[in-house]
């Protein structure tokens, strides 16, 4: 098992509910395939850059524990799910 972190934005169209569900899933995803550490929901902000024509998003910090296979499967939901910007997983153990 070996720890890892993954951000991921999703986009501030969606209402406070749908907002909570898609943390919720993916809380549940992580959960069932590792051990999830640490949840930080920062909220709204600000983007850098216009991302999907949005000037802002809401950031989510998961910080986990997961075999080396679930990060790929981890990677094609956030890619399905038309309501994540943008995501980051980077592996904490380096």
């Amino acid at each position: 098992m070996k720890k890892y972190e993954a951000m991921y934005i999703i986009t501030p169209t969606v209402d406070e509910e749908q907002m909570k569900a898609i943390v919720e899933k993916f809380n549940e995803l992580i959960s069932e395939h590792g051990e999830l550490e640490k949840v930080e929901e920062w909220g709204k902000k600000k983007l850098a850059y216009e991302v999907q024509d949005q000037k802002e998003g809401y950031y989510v910090l998961v910080y986990f524990t997961a075999n080396s296979e679930f990060p790929l499967e981890l990677e094609r939901n956030f890619k399905i799910n038309e309501n994540i910007l943008k995501y980051l997983i980077i592996n904490r153990d380096k």
